[in-house]
């Protein structure tokens, strides 16, 4: 007896059998895995610029023969967030002396030998002098923003000085 077998028949058989010899294929598949380490390290870093402290006039005669005359200026820093940093201001162009780091004793030079005295401070109430080392700069911690500081200035007065215009320049440091 001969068998007939149809076209759809004859695929479904062939399916069949593609099938069969496919499968154990997929399962004779492998992997393997590793982690990667991924790691990055980040520096403490600052920047730091200043706004100029202008007094303005000083009268010694009769405005400021005993009262100070006050001024502001400013310090702008961006550090790192959570970098711990100092501010210092360095004793100016022209110390007096017996002017030390911890201590200075700034003064404003009209460039003929006459000197203005002034004070530079943390506080807005002139009490927290602004030095040059550690101890007695402005501690920050750094917010990875840009923070501003007010440097509070004071001339002391009644002292003595020609008419002229006075200056100095203070450089102002962070240290992270």
């Amino acid at each position: 007896m001969v068998r007939r077998f149809n076209i759809g028949s004859a695929l479904l058989v062939a399916g069949s059998l593609f099938a069969s010899v496919a499968t154990p294929m997929a399962a004779m598949a492998s992997t393997a895995s590793s982690n990667l380490s991924v790691s990055a390290s980040v520096s403490p870093s600052c920047t730091i610029s200043t706004s100029a402290l202008s007094f303005g006039s000083y009268d010694p005669v009769s405005a400021n023969t005993s009262l100070a005359l006050n001024g502001t200026g400013s310090v702008t820093t961006t550090c790192t967030n959570g970098a711990s940093a100092t501010i210092i201001l360095d004793q100016g162009s022209n110390p007096s002396g017996g002017s030390s780091n911890a201590a200075p004793l700034r003064m404003m030079s009209n460039g003929s030998g006459n000197n203005l005295s002034y004070a530079l401070y943390q506080d807005s109430a002139r009490t927290t002098t602004w030095g040059n080392t550690a101890g007695t700069g402005l501690g920050v911690i750094g917010s990875g923003t840009s923070q501003t500081n007010t440097i509070y200035g004071s001339i002391a007065g009644g002292q003595n000085v020609p008419v002229g215009n006075y200056s100095d320049t203070v450089v102002a440091t962070i240290s992270f």
